[in-house]
């Protein structure tokens, strides 16, 4: 097995960046979810309910500063706040974020049609993971929803495919309808990573810390933004049992390094 693809997403709920490498740290890969778009009250916006936010794409820099693009916007340059704000945010054990300014908030706002806000997590290690999601101790966190990392493999894609086309014809998933940090390529078996405990992919050695439950956001086409049944509908018929639905594992750094696309994979 090897790394097929890597990707990030600096602004949570936005689209997928693809990489060649990554830096990983203990909270996660380099970049990925340290920010966010609040509303007026600090509660965090999902594509769930804020679709618009898919056709958003924040390209990060080396010092962690963000660009901004979409279709139809000019494109903005967003710094890092270091010395911005500190606001209430209604962030699962995470108090406050800092508020990146009034630019990005109106450039932001003009995309979804409502005042918003855009908010920094300044540092990872005061969110550390749940010990309900597989946390142990004071493990730090991005903003992902419950764990740092998300790996998914193409076989088990390709097989819900299939359980897909059994039922009528559609047109096949994007992986990027789930999200994921890691894709790993050359697995003969779908969804043998429910079974991995331990993983080495390239220099970083990780650990599994639960199966990953989905959520309607993957009813989205990322490109179109229609909203339909599939894939739920599928892994509702093959992979449901504790009253959720299943597509992929959260993983957990054990070590610091670097993860390439074409990197060894060893999982055990």
């Amino acid at each position: 097995m090897q790394v097929g693809s890597i990707h990030i997403h600096p602004i949570k709920a936005t689209a997928p960046v693809g990489l060649t490498h990554s830096k990983v740290d203990l909270a996660g890969l380099r970049d990925d979810r340290r920010w966010a778009v609040v509303d007026p009250f600090g509660s965090r916006l999902n594509a769930t309910t804020h679709d618009l936010l898919l056709t958003v794409t924040a390209t990060p820099h080396t010092d962690g500063a963000l660009t901004l693009t979409r279709s139809g916007s000019a494109p903005l340059h967003v710094r890092v706040p270091h010395d911005g704000e500190e606001v209430a945010v209604n962030v699962s054990r995470l108090p406050t974020m800092i508020d990146a300014g009034d630019e990005p908030a109106a450039w932001l706002g003009a995309v979804l049609g409502e005042s918003v806000r855009l908010v920094w997590q300044d540092d990872p290690g005061r969110r550390p993971i749940s010990n309900l999601h597989g946390g142990r101790g004071a493990e730090p966190m991005n903003l992902a929803d419950a764990g740092p990392l998300l790996v998914a493999t193409s076989a088990s894609l390709a097989q819900l495919d299939a359980w897909i086309a059994e039922d009528h014809e559609a047109e096949p998933m994007v992986m990027s309808r789930f999200r994921p940090n890691i894709v790993i390529d050359g697995s003969a078996t779908p969804f043998v990573e429910d079974h991995w405990r331990h993983i080495h992919i390239g220099e970083v050695a990780f650990r599994f810390a639960e199966h990953c439950d989905r959520c309607v956001v993957t009813t989205i086409d990322p490109v179109t933004l229609a909203h339909g049944k599939e894939p739920i509908r599928a892994l509702a018929r093959h992979r449901r049992w504790d009253g959720k639905t299943w597509f992929g594992i959260r993983v957990v750094p054990l070590e610091t390094g670097t993860v390439s696309v074409g990197d060894p994979v060893i999982a055990s």
